[in-house]
Formats: structure tokens, sequence, C-alpha cells
């Protein structure tokens, strides 16, 4: 055998190695294998709570069979306090389009049925092969935390048979160099944009098996979470927000547990007992709820905006505590929910979408200590 036959047999078999290397355990991310077989097997038991939350998912999903795609070649996003009606209408496509993608991955893996897998394509192929790019103030940030969900869709389906592996790597350029692209470009901020930053570069990291990117996710949320949570608990820079002060509380723990969550999933290493001068993620979430049931106790703002179904953006913050009950085991949480159940999160930012379905549980891992 000649040199150059050599080498190429060698580069052959570099290439289709790098091809096949899994880092991370697929699917996971937001969604790992224990948890999804967890949600069949109360399913299969005709578990009452399961069966209505699983009924809810699937009325979702049956909703958008025949909606059409909102994908545009720039998701061009104005800054809402300067043009804030343009900058919900251009959001809302992106918003429902991801939504629609998500529930109706889910649906698939839990019910089997191709249908909702082939919906869940129709959006993602959509985007992944439109959309190449972001603009405007508010492009960046409405991508990362709208955006998860057509990611969490994708890693749904990536045991998909009928995912054409033309369109799979459409998605893969695309959530390398439009949607971790985005997420990227803000981690580094210092308020909820870098949650949500650091949210959508992890998400797209397992989904890639990035684990040098995911390493880079990592340092950057250890170095200042710690200068987010304030001894009593309160988010620093979140509570400057006038009316919206607890709003904008939830608006940075949302994405900085579930960035925990997909780096207990990657990595098995927990951040949720993260804890350094009294200062803890479970304070923060016990500080949001304490004022969400007593917002006139609230020092930073008179008559500040809470939030459950009647809201514009639904059921928040309750999402974000029903995901955490699973974590925390909070009795406190429990008792908050219990007349809500079961929650969907079905607008704006998603990274807590189906928490009563999808339970959040310590026991689906083995910790690095």
């Amino acid at each position: 055998m000649n040199e150059y036959l050599k080498s190429v047999i060698l580069t052959t078999i570099i290439f289709f190695a790098a091809i096949f290397v899994v880092a991370y355990p697929h699917p996971g991310g937001m969604h790992t294998v224990e948890q999804i077989e967890f949600v069949k097997q109360q399913l299969l038991k005709k578990n009452p709570a399961y069966l209505m939350a699983y009924n809810q998912l699937i009325q979702k999903a049956d909703s958008v069979i025949t909606t059409r795609h909102h994908a545009n070649p720039d998701l061009s996003i104005p800054g809402f306090y300067f043009k804030p009606e343009e900058h919900r209408k251009n959001s809302l496509g992106l918003q429902n389009d991801c939504f629609s993608a998500y529930t109706c991955a889910l649906a698939w893996q839990l019910s089997g049925k191709a249908i909702y897998a082939e919906r869940s394509l129709y959006f993602i192929n959509a985007w992944s092969s439109i959309n190449k790019t972001y603009s405007e103030a508010d492009g960046p940030l409405v991508l990362c935390y709208s955006g998860g969900a057509l990611v969490m869709a994708a890693e749904l389906m990536r045991s998909f048979r009928g995912w054409k592996n033309e369109d799979r790597e459409h998605f893969s350029w695309w959530i390398k160099y439009v949607y971790r692209k985005a997420g990227n470009e803000i981690r580094g901020r210092t308020n909820n944009w870098g949650d949500w930053g650091r949210f959508a570069s992890s998400l797209a990291d397992y989904y890639l098996d990035d684990e040098e990117d995911m390493a880079e996710n990592i340092r950057l949320f250890k170095t200042d979470l710690f200068e987010k949570i304030a001894e009593d608990g309160h988010m620093i820079e979140e509570v400057k927000r006038g009316a919206n002060g607890i709003w904008y509380t939830y608006f940075s723990l949302a994405p900085i547990t579930a960035t925990s969550w997909i780096i207990l999933n990657a990595s098995g290493e927990n951040l949720f007992r993260y804890e350094r001068n009294n200062k803890s993620m479970k304070k923060a979430l016990d500080y949001l709820l304490y004022f969400q049931q007593r917002p006139s106790e609230w020092t930073w703002f008179k008559d500040p905006r809470t939030g459950l179904k009647g809201d514009k953006y639904g059921c928040w913050p309750a999402n974000l505590i029903e995901a955490m009950s699973g974590i925390f085991k909070d009795p406190a949480f429990d008792k908050f929910l219990t007349p809500l159940r079961p929650l969907v999160y079905a607008q704006h930012d998603f990274a807590w979408v189906y928490p009563t379905l999808m339970p959040l549980s310590l026991n689906y891992h083995t910790e690095k200590k």
C-alpha cells in the first residue's frame, strides 16, 4: 500500500470518527433519557396527574398541526423600550414557531406518533434553512430566550429517522452560526442578558457535543453567580427595574436554573447546591416566591407587577417554582403550586415550558462530588 493511499484511508477514518464522537448522552440537555422514561412509565400506570398534563401537551400539539411557519432570513428585533409594539410583533413569529416545534417534538417522544415528529421538523427545518442572522438591539436576546425551544425540539428529534441528513446539516449550521453566536455574543453581560446567553450557549454546546465551550460556560457561571445574588436572596441587577422587578427576578432565575440543569446533565456537577457567603440559588428562589405572594411588602417599588395564569406571559413564576420543586423538595413550593397544576408556559421565554409533565429529579443522576 503506497503512502498516498494510507494517507487517504487515515484521513477518512479520522473524518468519520469525528462525526460519530458523542460527548453527551442524547436525548439530553433539558430532557434526559431517564426523565423521558420516567414520564412514560407514569403514563402507562395512568397516573392522573401525568395524564392531565400529557393531555394538555397533546391538545397544544394538535392545535399547531396545520399552522404555517414564520421563518425569515433576518430576525430583526428593535429594543423593547424604544419600539415595544414592533419588538413584540417581530418576536411573536419566532416564539410561536419555537413553541410549536418543541411541543410537537415532546409529543412525539411520549406518544411515538410520527405526525408530531413531522410537524416538529417542519418548524425546525424552516428556521434552520431560511434564517441566517439576527439584528437590531434585542435580536440576540430574543433569539436566546425564545429560540432555545427550537434547540430543545431538535435534541428530542435526533433519533427520528425521517429527519434527512441534509436538513440535519442545515440545523447544525444554524445552531453554530446563528443561535450559539447570539448566545456567545451576550453571555458576558452581568444581568439577565448574560444569563440567557449562557443558557443558549450551553444548550447549543450540549447538542453539538462541544465540551470545550461548555467548560467556558461553566466557568462563567461560577465566576459571577454570587455577584448577582445578594445575601438576603434578591437579584441585585433585576430588582432595579421599577414595577417589573419581580418579573426580571424571574427572568434571570429561569435561565440560571435551566443552565444549571444542562450542566448537571452534561457533567454531573450539581450547581443547585452551589453556595458561598450565605448566598445560594435556593435563597434567590425563596425570595422570589415570598414576594410573588406578598407584593405589598416589596420594598424596591410600590405595587410591583406579579404573574400567574392571568399575566400576558402566562404562569410565571409558577413554571420556574414547579421545575425547582423537584430539585429542592420544599413543602412551601408544593403548597403554592398545588392549585395551579398542571402548568404550561406557552409564550415569550422558553426554559421551563412543561414543568408539571416533565419533572426534575436528582435521582436521574449520579452526581460528581
